[in-house]
């Protein structure tokens, strides 16, 4: 092998360097001479600077046209796995792609939102984890296999509790460990190839569930709605379409025209930074709010239909998602609004019976007081409380649109039924 081998997710990606060391940069636009292309990871260049594109119909340096396919792929032979990710805290000031080598840097990245929304924390988790494991297998020493085994399970333990409310985290590393176990008689090399192909698997069903989940919703809208969605759940929470978004982004493929209203979201302004970055770049008419003008927004009659994603589902439809979403769908039933709330199904955790169940995580309390400030906005020693979720309640929600169809009220019948259709938590 001998250049790298890319397998693009669009804001996401599995990396794997070949002994040249080639590497295919995140902007493929950017074009150099013969078809190669210039490399923001300068540190991983060739030695001209230059690095490959992925069109299949071109050729690496020595001529030899490089296979996808992933049984092709020898994890113990010259590859180097790394997860790529955007640096979803830098922007909309800077687009950096960040190459992610071991636990801690992973785990970091999920704890720290560098990597965020469902789908993309589940398909981060589960390369993540194939990465820790091909590193691990490099590490093995006299302990051999069992080290192996027992240092996986601790690294899936250490990644799952980094976000403990999102469910596609552990629902993603649970699919990952399930293949360790049922295939621990094998040889460790082909168990990581199985991993891989696990991930890749993942990546793949997350690109057509966010597919299915924007064509349900766009058949509830109509061609120049305005739209009103809260945090992001778009195409950097996924791996493309994203969740929330993937009706507005596909009927923009067909020529519809939606004018969107993007909350700010206090306290990481995921609207500001995220939702409006994504959708200004696809030329989605946004306008920003704050989220305390919603109410204004839907008073003026501007908002059609509200769209959000969600990070873990009860059984009975109440909806775990970006604190303030649940204030939005009470002024939604207000002012006679339907609110939707987008998920791949495998968001729906059948275990809880009600969201009372669902664990809310609180993050540091200077989120609130010093983020985005030059100097702390709040009094010294004010006591603040930081919920990064809120549950919705399944009386406020119009209907559930997954990846397997449009779930309605009664919802504990609805998702059953839908649950009944594949595996889901």
């Amino acid at each position: 092998m001998t250049e790298e081998d890319v397998l693009d997710l669009d804001t996401l990606a599995l990396v794997e360097f070949g002994p040249t060391g080639w590497t295919k940069p995140p902007d493929s636009a950017q074009s150099g001479p013969t078809g190669w292309t210039k490399s923001p990871e300068s540190a991983q260049t060739s030695p001209t600077g230059w690095t490959k594109s992925l069109d299949s119909a071109q050729t690496s340096p020595t001529s030899q046209t490089k296979s996808l396919d992933s049984a092709q792929i020898s994890p113990t032979s010259c590859t180097k796995p790394a997860l790529r990710i955007i640096d979803q805290t830098k922007l909309p000031g800077k687009v950096e792609f960040l190459l992610l080598y071991d636990l801690e840097e992973i785990r970091e990245a999920i704890y720290l939102l560098k990597v965020r929304g469902a789908p993309a924390i589940g398909v981060a988790a589960a390369i993540g984890i194939y990465v820790v494991a091909w590193g691990i297998y490099q590490d093995l020493g006299p302990e051999g296999e069992d080290s192996f085994f027992f240092r996986f399970e601790a690294a899936h333990s250490r990644l799952a509790a980094a976000r403990p409310t999102a469910v596609n985290l552990s629902w993603a590393l649970n699919r990952m460990n399930r293949v360790l176990r049922q295939h621990r008689d094998r040889p460790i090399p082909e168990i990581l190839i199985l991993l891989r192909q696990e991930a890749l698997a993942i990546r793949d069903e997350d690109i057509a569930s966010c597919r299915s989940i924007g064509e349900h919703g766009l058949s509830l809208i109509k061609d120049g709605d305005g739209l009103l969605t809260h945090c992001n759940a778009g195409q950097l929470a996924a791996v493309r379409y994203g969740t929330a978004l993937a009706p507005i982004y596909l009927g923009l493929e067909r020529g519809y025209r939606f004018k969107v209203y993007a909350d700010e979201t206090r306290p990481l302004l995921q609207g500001a930074r995220l939702t409006a970055f994504e959708l200004e770049r696809a030329g989605v008419p946004t306008v920003l709010i704050c989220d305390n003008m919603a109410s204004q927004v839907m008073e003026n009659g501007w908002v059609q239909a509200i769209f959000v994603g969600c990070d873990r589902m009860a059984a009975n439809g109440d909806a775990c998602n970006k604190i303030g979403t649940r204030g939005l769908a009470i002024i939604a039933r207000h002012y006679g609004i339907p609110f939707y709330v987008c998920l791949p199904f495998s968001t729906v955790d059948l275990s809880m019976s009600t969201g009372k169940d669902i664990p809310i995580e609180e993050r540091d309390p200077t989120e609130v007081s010093h983020m985005w400030y030059t100097a702390p906005m709040a009094p010294p020693g004010l006591g603040i409380f930081n919920p990064a979720f809120d549950v919705t309640d399944h009386e406020l929600i119009t209907a559930v649109v997954s990846d397997r169809g449009i779930a309605r009220p009664p919802y504990t019948e609805s998702l059953s039924r839908l649950g009944s259709q594949g595996t889901g938590i």
